[in-house]
């Protein structure tokens, strides 16, 4: 698939240059977004999502959060793919590195209207905690993450959503039910699905689940600005 968007190189805040899908919107700018990536990497998938965005009018930036330790990155869904992306995510690079570049990608985005984010399964995690621990957000939405029932003592600065699938091996429902009791302010949608259920190159993908987180975020998005 072509995609209409362009990969620029800028320096975070550690003075580490990274890869970062841009692209602009489409028709009117409704806002800027931030979107985070899978433990894949900058993979076709993610610069899908990116342009369906800019299609509803944002202006979006995906950093590509592995390449100090794996530039590059785009793993294949498969046993080696989400082994090496593993590997990566949680042997090699921070989880905080990957709050922080999100917050250089904020400062990118701010000054031009609100600033948004959402991210998938690990950038569901990093969505969550920029949700929390990030300056400039107008609103997040959070798909899957599995470290988010962990972070339940942390309170987002901004209006947030979550959306797990009931059908999830990988994150239990009752952490994802203590979660959302921990945290009543959070918006937690659970879909009848399994985990990575936005993504069509997955085989756990739920179009009908897809479809309605993907309304429920925009939805949210516009709610604030956007």
């Amino acid at each position: 698939m072509t995609h209409r968007g362009t990969i620029i190189r800028r320096p975070m805040a550690d003075g580490a240059e990274i890869d970062i899908y841009h692209i602009e919107p489409a028709g009117r700018r409704r806002g800027g977004l931030v979107l985070i990536q899978e433990i894949f990497g900058l993979t076709d998938h993610i610069r899908d999502q990116c342009d369906r965005f800019a299609g509803h009018g944002y202006e979006v930036l995906a950093p590509a959060l592995f390449d100090r330790e794996a530039p590059g990155l785009d793993a294949p869904y498969t046993a080696e793919g989400i082994a090496l992306g593993m590997k990566v995510a949680r042997e090699q690079h921070p989880f905080e590195l990957s709050v922080t570049d999100t917050q250089s990608c904020i400062d990118m985005l701010e000054g031009a209207g609100p600033v948004f984010i959402t991210g998938y399964c690990y950038g569901g995690s990093v969505t969550y905690a920029a949700a929390a621990r990030c300056r400039g957000l107008a609103a997040a939405s959070g798909y899957y993450g599995g470290m988010i029932p962990r972070m339940a003592d942390e309170r987002p600065r901004c209006p947030t959503i979550l959306h797990f699938g009931r059908k999830d091996a990988g994150i239990p429902l009752d952490a994802v039910e203590a979660f959302a009791k921990a945290r009543p302010e959070v918006e937690v949608h659970l879909y009848d699905a399994g985990h990575g259920f936005n993504s069509d190159r997955r085989t756990d993908y739920d179009e009908p689940s897809a479809r309605l987180a993907l309304e429920r975020t925009l939805a949210l998005f516009q709610a604030h600005g956007g």
